[in-house]
């Protein structure tokens, strides 16, 4: 069976050189360097710019909610998102639309190695993008044109259902010990109610690979929209509890406002599904950082 994250379309780096030369005359001949891959999209810096293609098709709505909405978002926002103003249209040689924007310095939160204790900075900052991001003003602006949590993410029973058959499969590699506070917390999850209350503007997959973060420890952009969509606060809340805890947790907290009990609940139940999906691809695809911040997410994601 293929892996969750096999490609459809690999895009290699002298085919990017060449689909962009071909439609942005002012780059050709500028090569394609591989910056980033994951699940569904396969990132290039081309010059100061990077390029964004996807590897599979359910990928492509995404892109496509990406190159609509980030322009018109990105100056409302307190941290850098990806702007898309160069766009490649579908053609034959390239199936499906990309995009390239400005490039936005700063490494992965999971590939910096940045510890517990120094993270509280890179916390406030992503509480406090988060509490812009779903305020209610961007939902109205912005809703009618994204759907509502498409995966269900903020729907902790199912959630619950998918990070369990993560788990029992890395434990199976031996990747993963039981922890008994992550299986209270999913056994937990089987009655959770959904939360309630309005729907935000959600980036949809905020995790460890999403923040970038700079050298002196500062939250300095957010990429990888391809799941923006209309959410309960807890689907981008997950962070809080997967990414972070002790003084960095409660500085993410604190930047962001209360979270209701259900909400939180929600939050931890989904951190501990995405950390899991990230562990089975790291350990899959020999990413010794990501696992071990993914490994360790898990835990974090149950404690308080």
């Amino acid at each position: 069976m293929n892996a969750e994250w096999a490609p459809e379309r690999e895009t290699t780096p002298a085919q990017a050189a060449a689909l962009i030369g071909a439609r942005f005359p002012r780059l050709r001949g500028v090569p394609a360097r591989p910056l980033a891959t994951g699940w569904d999209n396969t990132v290039f810096q081309v010059g100061d710019r990077l390029f964004r293609f996807p590897r599979r098709a359910v990928a492509v709505p995404g892109v496509e909610r990406e190159i609509a909405v980030l322009p018109a978002l990105a100056g409302r926002l307190p941290l850098p998102v990806p702007v898309p103003d160069l766009v490649g249209e579908p053609s034959p040689e390239f199936p499906w639309p990309f995009w390239g924007a400005p490039m936005i310095p700063g490494r992965e939160l999971a590939d910096s190695g940045l510890p517990q204790d120094r993270r509280a900075r890179a916390a406030a900052d992503a509480g406090a993008f988060l509490r812009v991001l779903h305020a209610p003003d961007l939902a109205a602006e912005f809703g009618d044109r994204l759907p509502y949590d498409p995966f269900r993410r903020g729907v902790p029973p199912e959630r619950a259902a998918r990070a369990a058959e993560r788990l029992g499969r890395l434990a199976r590699r031996g990747a993963w010990e039981r922890d008994r506070a992550v299986e209270a917390l999913l056994d937990a999850a089987r009655t959770m109610p959904e939360p309630s209350g309005p729907a935000v503007l959600s980036h949809g997959d905020l995790h460890v690979r999403h923040l970038l973060v700079d050298g002196e420890g500062r939250a300095c952009g957010v990429i990888d929209w391809g799941d923006l969509c209309l959410a309960d606060p807890a689907v981008d809340l997950s962070l809080a509890y997967g990414g972070f805890a002790g003084p960095a947790r409660r500085a993410f907290l604190d930047a962001y406002g209360p979270v209701a009990r259900e909400r939180e609940d929600a939050a931890r139940v989904l951190a501990v599904m995405l950390c899991a999906a990230l562990a089975e691809y790291a350990a899959a695809t020999g990413r010794a950082a990501l696992l071990r911040e993914s490994l360790e997410g898990i835990g974090r994601a149950a404690r308080d």
